[in-house]
Order: C-alpha cells, then sequence, then structure tokens
C-alpha cells in the first residue's frame, strides 16, 4: 500500500558523475516539499575506492595510472540491480520518478525495460536514450558537434593497463586555464567559475563505457509502456540539440503510441548543478500530473 500519492525523484548520475552532483536540486526541491533520492551507481561516489593519487596535489601521474579502478568488471546489469533494490524499498511509499543525465540514461532505459510496473515515469534530462539495436552498434544519421569528445580526450589518462574503464583527469583543469575554461564551456557554461570548480571536485576519474550495450536499448513492450519524458537542453553542448532530438525522433518511432513528452529548457548539460531552480520547476510539473 503506498503512503502517498507524492513521486519520489531518483536521481541516476552521467558519466564520471555520482550522487554529489545532485545535490543543488535535491536541496531546491525539498523547499517545495518533494522526496528524492540520488544514486551512487556502483563503482561511484564516495564509498567507491578511487585512485588515491587522483586527489593528491601535486598528481602524481604515475601513480594515477597504475592505479587499480573500483569501476573494473562492473557491468550495466550490476547497475540495473542496484537501482532496482533501491526502487523497491521507495515504491511502498508512493509513485516514483526515475530521472538521469547524459550516459546515465543509458542505465534508467535498462531499468524501465527490466522493471516497469516500478516506475510512474522516467526522465532524460539530455540523456543518452538508446532505441534501436544499431544505435550501439553504427554511426548516428545526425551531425554531432560536440565540444565535449575531444576535451575528455585530452585529459584521458593513458596506460592504464587492462581495466575495461576510461580514466578521466578532471582534476587537471585546476592548473590549466585555458582547459578549465574550454571544459566549463563544454559541460557547464551557464556555472560560476565557482561552481563549476565545486562540479570537478565532485567528479568521478573512472567509467566503463561497456554499458553501453543491448541491454541499454529500450523495448517496446516493458519501457515503451512507461511514460516517459525528454528535458531538451537548449545550450547543451556536450550532447547538443540535434543529437538529442534524433534520439527523441528514434524512441518515438519506437512507441508512436507513447511518444516522449518534450520539454525544453535554455540550459548547459549539466545546468541542474548550476540553475536547479529551472530544473525543479520542471520535475514539480511533472510530479503534479503525476499525482
Amino acid at each position: 500500500m503506498r503512503t502517498t500519492s507524492q513521486p519520489t525523484f531518483v536521481f541516476i548520475p552521467g558519466g564520471s558523475s555520482n550522487a554529489r552532483a545532485w545535490g543543488p536540486l535535491q536541496n531546491e526541491l525539498a523547499l517545495y516539499g518533494h522526496r528524492s533520492y540520488a544514486i551512487d551507481l556502483p563503482g561511484h561516489g564516495d564509498r567507491a575506492d578511487h585512485p588515491a593519487a587522483y586527489y593528491r596535489q601535486p598528481q602524481d601521474l604515475a601513480a594515477l595510472a597504475t592505479a587499480p579502478s573500483p569501476m573494473r568488471g562492473i557491468t550495466l546489469q550490476d547497475n540495473v540491480r542496484h537501482v532496482v533494490d533501491v526502487l523497491h524499498r521507495l515504491a511502498p511509499s508512493g509513485p516514483v520518478i526515475l530521472a538521469g543525465n547524459s550516459f546515465g540514461g543509458l542505465t534508467v532505459t535498462a531499468v524501465a525495460n527490466a522493471v516497469p510496473e516500478l516506475l510512474d515515469r522516467v526522465v532524460y534530462l539530455s540523456a543518452v536514450c538508446l532505441s534501436d539495436p544499431a544505435m550501439v552498434t553504427d554511426e548516428w544519421d545526425v551531425v554531432d558537434d560536440n565540444l565535449l569528445d575531444a576535451l575528455a580526450a585530452r585529459i584521458t589518462v593513458p596506460d592504464t593497463g587492462n581495466q575495461g574503464v576510461v580514466r578521466l583527469n578532471w582534476r587537471s583543469a585546476h592548473a590549466d586555464p585555458v582547459l578549465f575554461a574550454q571544459l566549463k564551456a563544454a559541460v557547464m557554461a551557464d556555472a560560476t567559475d565557482h561552481q563549476f570548480r565545486m562540479l570537478l571536485d565532485s567528479m568521478d576519474p573512472d567509467e566503463n563505457y561497456a554499458v553501453l550495450e543491448q541491454g541499454a536499448v529500450a523495448l517496446a513492450a516493458e519501457w515503451g509502456r512507461v511514460p516517459h519524458t525528454f528535458v531538451r537542453l537548449s545550450d547543451d553542448l556536450s550532447i547538443p540539440p540535434a543529437v538529442q532530438d534524433y534520439m527523441i525522433r528514434k524512441a518515438d518511432e519506437l512507441t508512436p503510441e507513447n511518444p516522449f513528452d518534450v520539454r525544453t529548457l535554455a540550459a548547459s548539460h549539466v545546468g541542474y548543478f548550476s540553475r536547479p531552480h529551472l530544473f525543479a520547476e520542471l520535475l514539480i510539473d511533472l510530479a503534479q500530473g503525476a499525482s
């Protein structure tokens, strides 16, 4: 038996991110009396054993390259099991709205495939949404002029061994003003420098891109029965609007009877960190609809 009709928001972070990035938005939602839960996926967040060399200053780059990764061996299904456990514990309290940003969209979709009955809505905040198996293996028919890919290559730590992860040295931007400005422009241009420093310091170094697999492709009979919202971020330079629109169009082809509810915010890729009030207002509107 549900104890309330008011939804709980559950947040899935993007790549190299964790529950801390959702703090400003959670605080904003709390001011309006809304419950939320931010998830640390396996290998992420405060409980993961990240390389100590990542945090020490000055950084020992040789030690950073060879340190073992807490992400090693983690799969998409590990993410799904972790999130589903949280959802089972939250479901008796009322409706659940599952929201994700960026790379976290893969886990959002996989969870909706697995337990659509536990979800009242899924929300993609400029998040990756795959709706065709070819989207995993083939090039997409859209121009992707994002700024992040080239910058990520610049901060990738080489020679990390056969750990199956990508290690990004986000903190190197603190010592390089040009890189700092470029990363800020790509990720969170609508932030102050102080806000972007706080975001950089919250980032985890490792990500496992093996979760980009067929299990993250939306299934019409499962994912397709869950109401879904895509929040287009018109100022996003990490997943540009053209790419967002491509994902929306492909998903609507999969479930034309249940298309995306599309909303647009003039915000950057991680604008929920720098301008949480905009995102809180939108999510509250969705919650009122779910109630």
